[in-house]
């Protein structure tokens, strides 16, 4: 009888080691690299080098949905349920699909209107739709064709970044980075002007903010003014109409009597108009914003953190 208990207790041991262990190989980031091996080993077998975007896309987020039912227990404790603004399944790495892309993502350093890195922002990389990365993959053929590179500063922002965002704006006192980004503002005026808002289009996952990389002088385009510069001279009408391309040197909005030259005016526009030609509507206070036109989840503010999708 003893023995019998023992051989129980053992066999139930053996079994518990078994379901942790399965718990901890499940997790996505380790079932990923096992499914992409699988893949690219089914198309080498059907001689295929290598795998699609779309085949990839598809692997990477059965490894997501085979990890939650695992995790689930196997669906014996129902669906292992994600809530859609969770899910990153439909987004991809901006340099997986424009390959030229600079990537300097301001809200992972501290050179930024905050000072500080942002809340959500675990790695260095761009994140955007599918949709709106092949847009922008576009955009880059056509303007690399002209001797430009695209230099990413923003693109998918998670909520939490946004509300770091509203919490420094309520904090008047700090004021670390205002004469790099602000110096002709009050703080206290950046709710009621629309600098800062609590949502933001950045987290339906289909903005870019973004700038021109000169190939032949390997510097960033003169475009007259930083990203993220909290004033009237980042939009895009300032010194000129944007519809018509036109320069007129009109600065009065400007409250230091701040301008822009006519070339650098004539920068911005080469950046507006390949955006625009590629299905992307351009934001009318910056003149870097750019948002897909179509964008595929147009209600959906999603959470999860800016991190590889690898």
């Amino acid at each position: 009888m003893k023995q019998k208990k023992r051989s129980r207790r053992i066999l139930w041991g053996l079994l518990a080691l078994v379901v942790l262990l399965l718990f901890w190989a499940a997790s996505e980031h380790r079932l990923r690299p096992a499914y992409i091996g699988i893949a690219r080993l089914e198309n080498r077998i059907k001689g295929i080098d290598g795998i699609s975007s779309a085949s990839l896309a598809k692997v990477k987020g059965d490894a997501r949905r085979h990890s939650r039912f695992i995790r689930s227990g196997f669906g014996l404790w129902g669906e292992a349920r994600e809530a859609p603004e969770a899910n990153w399944d439909d987004f991809v790495e901006i340099t997986e699909i424009v390959p030229d892309a600079i990537l300097e993502i301001r809200y992972y350093s501290t050179y930024n209107f905050v000072g500080t890195r942002i809340d959500g922002y675990r790695q260095p990389v761009a994140l955007l739709t599918r949709a709106a990365a092949e847009a922008l993959r576009a955009v880059s053929d056509e303007l690399m064709a002209k001797g430009y590179r695209l230099k990413i500063y923003d693109a998918y922002r998670p909520q939490r970044a946004v509300d770091h965002f509203v919490r420094w704006a309520a904090d008047i006192p700090d004021t670390l980075m205002k004469a790099y980004f602000y110096p002709d503002l009050d703080k206290s005026v950046l709710f009621d002007q629309l600098y800062i808002m609590e949502k933001s289009g950045h987290t339906r996952g289909s903005t870019v903010d973004l700038t021109l990389f000169d190939m032949a002088t390997e510097k960033e385009v003169d475009m007259g003014g930083t990203f993220d510069w909290f004033g009237p001279e980042s939009h895009p009408d300032f010194c000129g109409d944007p519809d018509a391309g036109i320069f007129n040197g009109d600065n009065h909005e400007s409250p230091a009597g701040r301008s822009i030259t006519p070339e650098q005016f004539a920068n911005r526009m080469i950046l507006r108009e390949a955006m625009v030609r590629h299905g992307f509507k351009a934001l009318d206070s910056e003149w870097w914003h750019f948002t897909l036109a179509d964008e595929p989840y147009p209600d959906t503010y999603f959470t999860f953190p800016v991190h590889s999708l690898k």
